[in-house]
């Protein structure tokens, strides 16, 4: 019961939020084969979220030229949708993160922890490193599928905040 109610929270919620705040371009939101990642727990709507869908465990999480798609997104009130469409069924895994600064890159602290927001399908988190393709694989049957990344932060920010007055 719990679960139902949970997808269809973020079925609303997507609806919600539309292809016109977010820059999901409207011809990728007819395609029959499509599946839609909503970015939620953003800490400010600064920069973009990058999104890129794995067909494999190679390049998982973080190498964005070895996913089968990539994605760009603007975020709106701390929330984010990438679109990938034409998908072929099959096994895949989604990792995102919060690009803040707009360099196109996952900037990290001096000791490798992201200073970005990081999120995997399945909500998938590793232990002391990156999560793992197995964790963060889900099936893919076709058709319109939606699904909610919750995005973590862990080392900073990579831009400078004003403090609060």
């Amino acid at each position: 019961m719990a679960m139902r109610a949970a997808i269809a929270i973020v079925l609303v919620i997507s609806s919600m939020i539309g292809a016109s705040s977010v820059g999901v371009w409207a011809d990728d939101l007819g395609a029959v084969n499509s599946i839609k990642v909503l970015v939620v727990g953003l800490h400010s709507n600064d920069g973009e979220v990058d999104c890129a869908l794995f067909g494999s465990a190679d390049g998982f999480p973080g190498d964005s030229s070895k996913a089968g798609r990539a994605a760009k997104s603007k975020i709106d009130k701390g929330e984010a949708v990438c679109m990938f469409a034409d998908v072929v069924p099959g096994d895949y895994a989604v990792s995102v993160f919060h690009d803040e600064n707009s360099n196109g890159k996952l900037d990290r602290n001096f000791i490798g922890m992201p200073k970005e927001g990081v999120g995997a399908s399945n909500d998938a988190a590793g232990h002391f490193g990156p999560p793992k393709y197995d964790d963060a694989r889900f099936s893919y049957k076709g058709g319109r599928s939606v699904l909610a990344i919750h995005v973590k932060y862990f080392g900073g920010s990579a831009v400078k905040k004003e403090p609060n007055p």
